[in-house]
């Protein structure tokens, strides 16, 4: 894949304003000129860019739909993009309706450029770290929040939470309905965590449903029992009326067989560093995976804690206790 680079859009080769210039040339990155639609979207797809300036100032025509095929790509759309105008009000409109993220006039002062230019860049790594189904961070930012408190020397839990039999909830009432539930649980997280914890509370989806929240240790008994009471108190009226009341309903496993499909549960695992030494985010998501894992085997929702602890020097020279299974604790 081509390196992250910058990308100015120039037909007819004209001089940029001198506060664009010094800005692109702040962000330490090569700056590749394209003329044409077809050779912007060939670079741009081949390694997505860091931005792209687009000079609407004597070809705006071509510059306004060079940057909507740019916008229109699923890849390339996420892409911030800076339009360079002329003075006139109708062109300054078009470039935003073109897809624009922002629009510099050859008036714009430098200082106020600048900061424009800058909040486009933080509103598009904002962007791009959330899902886009909840708007929570996503595993970026999860690994990153993980690695401060680290980095911080505090006492924390990782929390892992996943649905259970949440598969075969979306075969029998659709994705719709599936991703109608995601966001259920998405604001129950959401919701206990920054109620309880405030701005201590963190919570994050990596993806489809599993999330990953991230609480003071004192607070995951109360966290982690409020959220299974409330999500076994909700869940079953995301079912048919029939289902709900039988608890289960029949469906298809992989062989085609049927077989009874309880209704959802939610299992979390628990990772602290109350008895463990962490030195980077992923023994934190290893273990919390294995936490996790360890949870689904249990029935019902339920939250299991890891309890074990980071082996002595003595364990290390081979006379460690062997574990008969995993030091835990569950409730709900």
């Amino acid at each position: 894949m081509a390196k992250t680079n910058a990308i100015l859009f120039s037909p007819r080769d004209g001089a940029i304003p001198d506060a664009l210039r010094r800005w692109l040339s702040g962000l330490a990155l090569p700056v590749l000129t394209v003329r044409t639609g077809d050779e912007l979207m060939a670079v741009s797809l081949r390694g997505r860019p860091r931005v792209v300036v687009f000079d609407a100032r004597t070809a705006a025509e071509q510059a306004f739909g060079a940057l909507t095929r740019l916008k229109g790509d699923s890849y390339t759309g996420v892409v911030p993009c800076v339009v360079v105008t002329c003075e006139d009000d109708s062109a300054f409109a078009a470039a935003f309706s073109a897809g624009a993220d922002e629009v510099m006039r050859e008036s714009m002062q430098p200082a106020e450029a600048t900061t424009r230019l800058e909040a486009m860049l933080r509103r598009s790594d904002r962007d791009l770290v959330v899902h886009p189904s909840t708007r929570l961070p996503g595993a970026v930012e999860i690994e990153a929040e993980i690695s401060r408190r680290l980095g911080e020397g505090k006492l924390f839990a990782t929390c892992y939470a996943d649905l259970d039999h949440f598969k075969e909830f979306n075969d029998r009432y659709s994705y719709h309905e599936g991703d109608r539930v995601i966001r259920i649980l998405a604001k129950i997280l959401h919701d206990v965590v920054k109620g309880l914890c405030l701005d201590d509370g963190f919570v994050g989806h990596i993806g489809g449903d599993d999330f990953i929240f991230i609480i003071p240790v004192p607070s995951v008994n109360e966290a982690c029992s409020e959220i299974v009471n409330v999500f076994d108190t909700l869940i079953p009226y995301q079912y048919s009326e029939q289902d709900r009341r039988a608890g289960y309903f029949f469906g298809k496993d992989r062989r085609g067989q049927l077989h009874r499909v309880p209704l959802m549960t939610v299992s979390i695992g628990v990772v602290t560093n109350e008895r463990r030494h962490f030195t980077h985010a992923a023994q934190v998501s290893e273990l919390a995976t294995e936490m996790k894992s360890y949870a689904k085997t249990l029935p019902g929702s339920v939250f299991s804690i890891d309890r074990r602890q980071d082996a002595s020097p003595l364990d290390a020279q081979g006379v460690a206790p062997r574990p008969d299974k995993l030091s835990a604790t569950e409730g709900k």
